[in-house]
């Protein structure tokens, strides 16, 4: 990767703490890290620091904390579901753009960037557009337009203020699926091919010149095995070298970093390891929704402080060994939390058997953890040699 293929976000991310809570010195009272928020803190490094965003805690006006924490807290957003299809367009050829353009314009009215997401995953669909396809009113080819349609209305839509769009959402299988070996799996690559991948990217950078344009996907924080047959983050390795080779337009991989106290997860140099050695390729990277889980056992619920204690410090070391491999790389441009409240928190709804939560940062009272103290202080602590400004690509053509 020669440097002149990248620029430096040490601009934006000066003019940007500026519009974040920062409090200045003087002499009577010098200058406290400690009372930076995570957004302005990693801006000092060129990071966005960031959070998924649910609309409705947004709109509650019975909860005005949620609304201050996420606009004073963060330097980007990510909207939570409403730039998902299925919002979007609930109705063939009929958009609501209401709610994701409140979204974007609240990112606006606090200077913080924004990642668009998603355009493509198998999830969260429209029915019509499922039902569609199962009972064979949908062809294929007119499934292909419908995708490259909605892409590039969307993406037009919000041309100019998008930062990074999460492009291609999980598009390929975990071990445990059947079949075990790793491929390509879901709605779309069932019914178009992996090849609606590249289409994508191409579809999207014809769309918008200027955002960054990633892949997004879950346990591909370090590399295991080697093997694309089994190791997940070398599938995704060799795709993203694939598709560089074709000329695809793809400009960046996002980690997911969903992680649980109950597995063994990684340690920094494992994370740093496979950061740069997607950097090599001449991606950027980032974390995307970060959330560390834990097992509800029932002397958790009971608040039994023996069981509770260890879980909240190995979610803060797992937040840390992630915010730390990022900053030791520059090509890690953002660190997004998945939600920041265990309070609305998607984790209890979807781990539940057993249940699973303690996930974030702050819990339902919107006090901090361990974990927001440890990412603010290797934010604080970071620095020169180690840790420099990020180096951002420009979008590929």
């Amino acid at each position: 990767m020669k440097l002149r293929q990248w620029t430096t976000v040490g601009v934006v991310a000066v003019a940007t703490v500026a519009a974040l809570n920062t409090v200045p010195a003087t002499a009577s009272r010098p200058y406290d890290p400690t009372a930076q928020s995570l957004g302005a803190l990693g801006l000092r490094h060129g990071l966005h620091v960031g959070t998924a965003v649910n609309m409705d805690a947004l709109n509650d006006g019975g909860d005005p904390q949620y609304r201050a924490l996420a606009s004073s807290e963060f330097a980007s957003v990510t909207a939570e579901n409403v730039m998902k299809w299925e919002v979007l367009e609930p109705t063939r050829g009929t958009y609501d753009w209401a709610a994701a353009d409140q979204f974007v314009e609240f990112a606006k009215r606090n200077r913080q960037s924004v990642r668009g997401h998603v355009l493509v995953w198998h999830n969260q669909l429209p029915a019509w557009l499922t039902s569609g396809v199962a009972d064979g009113s949908i062809s294929k080819q007119e499934l292909r337009e419908l995708l490259r349609k909605h892409i590039t209305t969307v993406v037009n839509r919000y041309k100019g203020k998008i930062w990074q769009w999460d492009v291609v959402n999980e598009a390929v299988s975990d071990p445990w699926d059947t079949p075990s070996t790793l491929h390509y799996k879901g709605f779309w690559a069932q019914n178009l091919g992996p090849g609606y991948i590249a289409d994508s990217f191409r579809w999207a950078r014809a769309a918008d010149p200027k955002a960054l344009l990633f892949y997004n996907d879950y346990n591909i924080e370090a590399f295991g095995s080697g093997n694309p047959a089994d190791d997940k983050t070398q599938f995704v390795y060799d795709m993203t070298k694939s598709l560089r080779a074709q000329g695809v337009p793809i400009d960046g991989v996002g980690a997911q970093g969903h992680l649980g106290t109950q597995y063994g997860n990684f340690d920094t140099l494992q994370v740093t390891a496979a950061l740069k050695k997607f950097s090599g390729l001449g991606v950027a990277t980032a974390f995307t929704e970060v959330d560390v889980r834990s097992q509800m056992t029932e002397a958790v619920r009971a608040g039994n402080s023996e069981e509770i204690n260890p879980r909240l410090q190995a979610s803060a070391a797992n937040f840390s060994v992630l915010m730390k491999a990022c900053l030791a790389v520059r090509s890690c441009l953002s660190y997004t939390v998945w939600g920041f409240s265990d309070k609305y928190s998607w984790v209890p709804d979807w781990f539940n058997d057993p249940p699973e939560g303690l996930a974030t940062i702050y819990d339902e009272n919107y006090q901090p953890k361990r974990a927001y103290n440890e990412l603010k202080s290797d934010l604080i602590f970071a620095g020169p040699p180690y840790v420099l400004p990020r180096i951002a690509p420009k979008p590929r053509r």
